[in-house]
Protein backbone atom coordinates (compact mmCIF):
# COMPACT_ATOMS: atom_id res chain seq x y z
CA UNK A 1 0.00 0.00 0.00
CA UNK A 2 1.38 3.65 -1.28
CA UNK A 3 2.56 5.65 1.99
CA UNK A 4 0.62 8.85 0.67
CA UNK A 5 -2.12 7.46 0.25
CA UNK A 6 -5.20 10.12 0.80
CA UNK A 7 -7.16 8.60 2.86
CA UNK A 8 -4.24 8.06 5.69
CA UNK A 9 -3.35 11.59 5.22
CA UNK A 10 -6.97 13.00 5.58
CA UNK A 11 -7.44 10.95 8.68
CA UNK A 12 -4.85 12.22 10.19
CA UNK A 13 -5.34 15.45 9.80
CA UNK A 14 -8.90 15.00 10.62
CA UNK A 15 -7.56 13.48 14.03
CA UNK A 16 -5.16 16.24 14.36
CA UNK A 17 -7.84 19.13 13.88
CA UNK A 18 -10.51 16.70 16.18
CA UNK A 19 -7.51 16.82 19.17
CA UNK A 20 -8.61 20.54 19.64
CA UNK A 21 -12.46 20.25 20.51
CA UNK A 22 -12.38 20.93 23.78
CA UNK A 23 -9.41 23.17 24.49
CA UNK A 24 -8.06 19.74 27.02
CA UNK A 25 -6.04 16.83 26.09
CA UNK A 26 -6.31 13.03 27.57
CA UNK A 27 -4.74 14.30 30.97
CA UNK A 28 -6.78 17.60 31.45
CA UNK A 29 -3.94 19.83 30.28
CA UNK A 30 -5.06 23.06 28.50
CA UNK A 31 -4.04 22.87 24.38
CA UNK A 32 -3.42 26.20 22.80
CA UNK A 33 -4.40 26.61 19.27
CA UNK A 34 -4.47 30.49 19.13
CA UNK A 35 -7.70 30.67 19.49
CA UNK A 36 -9.31 33.86 21.45
CA UNK A 37 -11.03 31.42 23.60
CA UNK A 38 -7.80 30.52 25.01
CA UNK A 39 -6.89 33.69 26.50
CA UNK A 40 -7.68 34.81 29.78
CA UNK A 41 -8.95 32.97 32.76
CA UNK A 42 -12.28 30.71 32.79
CA UNK A 43 -13.87 31.78 35.67
CA UNK A 44 -13.18 35.71 36.10
CA UNK A 45 -13.07 36.87 32.24
CA UNK A 46 -15.37 36.86 29.63
CA UNK A 47 -15.01 33.84 27.49
CA UNK A 48 -14.79 34.39 23.70
CA UNK A 49 -16.97 32.03 21.71
CA UNK A 50 -14.73 30.94 18.80
CA UNK A 51 -13.56 27.60 17.04
CA UNK A 52 -12.50 25.74 13.74
CA UNK A 53 -13.33 22.92 11.80
CA UNK A 54 -11.73 20.96 8.93
CA UNK A 55 -13.36 19.30 5.76
CA UNK A 56 -12.27 17.70 2.55
CA UNK A 57 -12.48 17.89 -1.17
CA UNK A 58 -10.46 15.60 -3.13
CA UNK A 59 -6.90 17.11 -2.22
CA UNK A 60 -8.06 20.01 -0.74
CA UNK A 61 -8.66 20.68 2.95
CA UNK A 62 -10.87 23.64 3.78
CA UNK A 63 -10.39 25.07 7.39
CA UNK A 64 -13.48 27.30 8.54
CA UNK A 65 -13.00 29.44 11.85
CA UNK A 66 -16.01 30.65 13.46
CA UNK A 67 -15.72 33.37 16.08
CA UNK A 68 -17.07 36.41 18.19
CA UNK A 69 -15.92 39.93 17.10
CA UNK A 70 -16.64 43.36 18.28
CA UNK A 71 -17.72 45.47 15.46
CA UNK A 72 -15.81 48.53 17.16
CA UNK A 73 -12.25 46.45 16.70
CA UNK A 74 -13.31 46.19 13.47
CA UNK A 75 -13.44 49.95 12.73
CA UNK A 76 -10.53 50.58 14.86
CA UNK A 77 -8.46 48.02 13.21
CA UNK A 78 -10.02 49.09 9.57
CA UNK A 79 -10.41 46.07 7.12
CA UNK A 80 -7.05 45.43 5.29
CA UNK A 81 -5.60 45.09 9.64
CA UNK A 82 -8.74 42.47 10.33
CA UNK A 83 -7.92 40.38 7.17
CA UNK A 84 -4.71 40.51 8.85
CA UNK A 85 -5.69 38.98 11.56
CA UNK A 86 -7.82 36.59 9.86
CA UNK A 87 -4.43 35.31 8.19
CA UNK A 88 -2.30 35.58 11.20
CA UNK A 89 -5.56 33.11 13.20
CA UNK A 90 -5.22 30.97 10.41
CA UNK A 91 -1.95 30.54 10.06
CA UNK A 92 -1.84 29.77 13.83
CA UNK A 93 -4.39 27.33 13.27
CA UNK A 94 -2.36 25.51 10.59
CA UNK A 95 0.35 25.18 12.66
CA UNK A 96 -1.12 23.73 15.70
CA UNK A 97 -2.82 21.28 12.97
CA UNK A 98 0.97 20.31 11.81
CA UNK A 99 2.14 19.43 15.08
CA UNK A 100 -0.83 17.49 15.65
CA UNK A 101 -0.30 15.49 12.56
CA UNK A 102 3.42 14.63 13.34
CA UNK A 103 2.55 13.77 16.85
CA UNK A 104 -0.15 11.62 15.40
CA UNK A 105 1.02 10.03 12.48
CA UNK A 106 4.93 10.73 12.61
CA UNK A 107 5.02 12.04 9.29
CA UNK A 108 5.26 15.56 8.12
CA UNK A 109 2.72 17.16 5.85
CA UNK A 110 2.78 19.78 3.15
CA UNK A 111 -0.28 21.92 3.32
CA UNK A 112 -0.18 24.66 0.66
CA UNK A 113 -2.20 27.99 1.10
CA UNK A 114 -4.55 28.46 -2.20
CA UNK A 115 -5.33 31.85 -1.66
CA UNK A 116 -6.71 34.84 0.74
CA UNK A 117 -9.17 33.72 3.69
CA UNK A 118 -12.69 34.28 2.80
CA UNK A 119 -14.74 36.51 5.61
CA UNK A 120 -18.43 37.10 6.80
CA UNK A 121 -19.37 39.11 9.42
CA UNK A 122 -22.73 39.46 10.83
CA UNK A 123 -24.47 41.32 13.25
CA UNK A 124 -26.01 39.16 16.15
CA UNK A 125 -27.36 42.04 17.98
CA UNK A 126 -26.24 45.63 19.07
CA UNK A 127 -23.28 44.39 21.31
CA UNK A 128 -22.56 40.59 19.27
CA UNK A 129 -21.10 40.25 16.09
CA UNK A 130 -19.75 36.98 14.33
CA UNK A 131 -17.28 36.69 12.01
CA UNK A 132 -17.26 33.11 9.52
CA UNK A 133 -14.18 32.21 7.63
CA UNK A 134 -12.43 30.11 5.51
CA UNK A 135 -9.42 28.92 3.68
CA UNK A 136 -7.98 26.14 1.14
CA UNK A 137 -4.94 24.43 1.69
CA UNK A 138 -3.85 22.33 -0.77
CA UNK A 139 -2.60 18.54 0.74
CA UNK A 140 0.94 17.71 -0.60
CA UNK A 141 1.95 14.46 -1.60
CA UNK A 142 -1.60 13.36 -1.61
CA UNK A 143 -0.98 11.46 -5.39
CA UNK A 144 -5.09 12.62 -6.26
CA UNK A 145 -5.34 14.78 -9.10
CA UNK A 146 -8.61 17.11 -9.44
CA UNK A 147 -11.31 15.45 -11.34
CA UNK A 148 -12.61 18.36 -13.27
CA UNK A 149 -16.60 17.44 -14.96
CA UNK A 150 -16.44 17.65 -18.94
CA UNK A 151 -18.02 20.65 -19.78
CA UNK A 152 -20.19 20.94 -22.92
CA UNK A 153 -21.23 23.80 -24.84
CA UNK A 154 -24.92 24.58 -25.35
CA UNK A 155 -25.06 23.82 -28.93
CA UNK A 156 -23.74 20.17 -28.16
CA UNK A 157 -27.04 19.64 -25.39
CA UNK A 158 -29.68 21.51 -27.95
CA UNK A 159 -27.66 18.63 -30.42
CA UNK A 160 -28.25 15.82 -28.02
CA UNK A 161 -31.75 16.78 -27.07
CA UNK A 162 -33.06 16.69 -30.73
CA UNK A 163 -31.73 13.61 -31.51
CA UNK A 164 -33.74 12.03 -28.85
CA UNK A 165 -37.32 12.81 -31.11
CA UNK A 166 -38.52 10.89 -33.54
CA UNK A 167 -38.66 13.15 -36.69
Amino acid sequence: MEENNILHIIRGLAQAASNAYDGHDSEGNRIEVGLNREKGNYVNDKRMMDGFKVRFHGNKMIVSYHGEVSLKDIHKKGPKNFEDEMETMFAAILAFIKKEYKKVTGKSCKLKDMGEADSLIQRMSSIRNWVQSTKTYEIGHAGVESVEPKKKTLSENIKKFLAQTKK
